[in-house]
């Protein structure tokens, strides 16, 4: 099965191969969900470097992800039910990062046009920061854990927010594919699902849906998601492409009708624009 929707959560790259982002169940599939909101037309965002012959980059950064506020007031046990009621970005993230205690990991990420075939963005963390020293997942978390130092945990959001930039070119694709591919600690996952909401400023643009099932432990999980990006208005993409990093995301991971993780993301579409 294919998912229609947008996923955004890159490791720091360290290889020219790739690092990052995403979630998915078990195995290939996904199911799919993804419904418009206000009856707004508009494309989720996902990484690429090269389209239409300028150079898109993306980085990840510590803590960051501004919000422009939030109307809706969430209690500490946050539910799919309360994010798919916010109307704006959030001002800071709903849980910490202490709440992943599934040890959820994304290690890769790929982007493809399923119209033309070329992969337009890849990569990964390299297999020697999943595994050091042929270690096993186990091993290797337990000697982090041993190793944590006080300076490790200054930024408890280092590694939540990701900027990316593309070109205008981006806005007209119509359907991608986002490859991922995720591990998974010692205990299993059930219920694995993500809401992602999407805004220009303060209107709504797309919300995204997924189940995503369930995880073995310790495994390596694989899957590509389906984009199927609307046609924009063109007065809407004037202004996204006019106004850089003013688009952005909220993606929520649940486990359980859990909230484990919480990321943000905002995306400029001006690369290659010489000004």
């Amino acid at each position: 099965m294919s998912v229609v929707g947008k996923q955004l959560n890159p490791v720091p790259a360290a290889s020219s191969s790739a690092a990052s982002a995403a979630s998915s169940a078990a195995a290939t599939a996904v199911s799919n969900s993804s419904n418009e909101v206000g009856g707004n037309n508009a494309a989720a965002t996902t990484a690429t470097t090269t389209v239409g012959g300028a150079t898109a980059a993306a980085a990840t950064g510590g803590g960051g992800g501004s919000g422009s506020g939030n109307d809706v007031k969430l209690p500490s046990n946050v539910t799919p039910e309360d994010v798919l009621h916010l109307n704006k970005i959030t001002d800071d993230y709903l849980c910490s990062a202490n709440a992943n205690v599934f040890e959820i990991d994304f290690t890769r990420f790929k982007i493809r046009d399923l119209e033309s075939g070329a992969v337009l963005f890849e990569i990964a963390k390299p297999p020697s920061e999943q595994f050091p020293d042929g270690l096993s997942m186990e091993d290797t978390m337990l000697a982090a854990a041993e190793e944590l130092s006080l300076d490790d945990t200054a930024d408890p959001n280092a590694g939540r927010y990701v900027r990316y930039q593309f070109t205008p070119a981006f806005l007209n694709l119509k359907t991608v594919g986002a490859t991922v591919e995720f591990t998974v600690g010692s205990q299993p996952v059930n219920n694995f699902r993500m809401i992602e909401r999407h805004f220009f400023r303060d209107r709504l643009l797309k919300t995204f849906d997924f189940e995503f099932g369930y995880c073995i432990p310790y495994s390596k999980n694989t899957c590509e998601h389906i984009y199927e990006f609307p046609n924009l208005p063109p007065d809407l993409v004037a202004e996204m492409i006019s106004s850089p990093f003013e688009t952005r995301s909220d993606s929520f991971y649940f486990v359980e009708n859990r909230l484990v993780m919480h990321n943000k993301a905002d995306y400029a579409y001006d690369g290659g624009i010489i000004v």
